[in-house]
């Protein structure tokens, strides 16, 4: 039987946790800052560039939740702490185990948090839009998009994101041959971020009469969720737009009107698309928002790539890379090629729990 007074001991491992992710968090200076932007909230022109005053809210409010986190882990540290204490004093051992697991779920938001602290990137705290596109392959590699796409879909529900789809196209048989969605949530970005690059299946085809085992690849593209504040700037000039009919499966997904929107930056090439409103000023919306989210992520990959040519980085996350393999058969496993983490329980990886392989990368990134 654990002893409370052992507890006690451990539990000074907490603490020492707990300071850590202070530290990590910059709590003073967070604190400090917070003040700063009340301050400018409370000035009397505060709304009168609505921009900046959205900005500045946004700031406040992520520092408010980041400060009030840390202090709920706290207080839950220090009544555990006094429980210990006053069990101690009475001689009572009965709250033992309820104590060690109380401690056990604290040490695990703590580490939540900590990981949190990872993310520092300027867009880390944006929604994320993803696009899987089915590699060469048919019907099998669609199948396998429509996987990826239900396993995100899992994943965020299990994280308390929400989704929506932008476009989707069908696969000619089954599956998908692509779709663009936006998960959306505190962190978003930040942490799917880790997902982009080219998703490699390996598995016994249930579209193959001889059940001959087949290789299929989708890659995922993520990109941040943009404001409209004024950092990308895109001129009239610089754009085609294209309006067309919507496709789809039929019924209710197809407009008769053209009212899909399809927008070419000229510059670089870059397309993209939308088609899920019935509106077209909606869809041109949504798609001038991932117009811009592409030239952020391009300038973002752009500076990457300077930085690891610099540095001789191995560890790239780049279009076209393969960062991790689904094995069906002969065994099952899915494994990161990029940090070597790993799980023999396939079915639970493709139910939505990949935060492993996420936490990992950000760990080792």
């Amino acid at each position: 039987m654990v002893l409370l007074e052992q507890v006690a001991l451990d539990i000074s491992k907490v603490r020492d946790a707990l300071n850590g992710v202070a530290n990590a968090l910059g709590l003073e200076t967070l604190k400090a800052r917070k003040l700063e932007l009340e301050a400018v909230q409370n000035e009397p022109e505060f709304w009168g560039d609505m921009q900046k005053a959205q900005s500045v809210n946004k700031e406040c409010k992520q520092a408010e939740n980041k400060i009030n986190r840390w202090s709920r882990l706290m207080d839950r540290f220090e009544d555990i702490e006094a429980f210990i204490e006053m069990y101690i004093e009475e001689g009572d051992e009965s709250e033992t185990e309820n104590i060690i697991n109380d401690i056990k779920k604290l040490e695990k938001d703590i580490e939540a948090l900590r990981l949190e602290t990872l993310l520092k990137g300027q867009y880390d705290g944006n929604n994320a839009i993803l696009t899987l596109h089915a590699g060469a392959g048919g019907t099998e590699a669609q199948d396998w998009a429509s996987m990826l796409y239900r396993m995100y879909t899992r994943y965020a529900e299990r994280t308390g994101f929400s989704v929506k789809i932008l476009e989707m196209i069908d696969g000619d048989e089954a599956g998908i041959k692509t779709v663009t969605f936006i998960v959306s949530g505190d962190n978003a970005y930040g942490y799917l971020k880790a997902e982009k690059g080219v998703h490699r299946l390996v598995r016994i085809s249930p579209f193959d009469s001889q059940s001959r085992r087949h290789t299929s690849f989708s890659s995922l593209e993520v990109m941040p969720e943009l404001e409209d504040d004024g950092v990308i700037v895109i001129n009239s000039e610089d754009i085609r737009i294209d309006t067309y009919r919507s496709g789809g499966a039929g019924g209710q997904h197809v407009n008769t009107t053209d009212s899909a929107v399809r927008i070419t930056h000229l510059a670089t090439n870059i397309v993209v698309q939308c088609q899920n409103e019935r509106s077209q000023i909606k869809n041109r919306e949504e798609a001038m928002k991932m117009l811009k989210s592409k030239l952020v992520a391009k300038q973002e990959q752009d500076r990457i790539d300077s930085d690891n040519e610099i540095k001789g980085n191995l560890k790239k996350i780049e279009w076209g890379s393969q960062i991790r393999s689904y094995v069906f058969c002969p065994y099952t496993m899915a494994k990161d090629h990029r940090t070597g983490c790993e799980t023999g329980n396939i079915s639970a990886v493709m139910d939505g729990d990949i935060g492993r392989f996420i936490e990992d990368y950000l760990i080792k990134a």
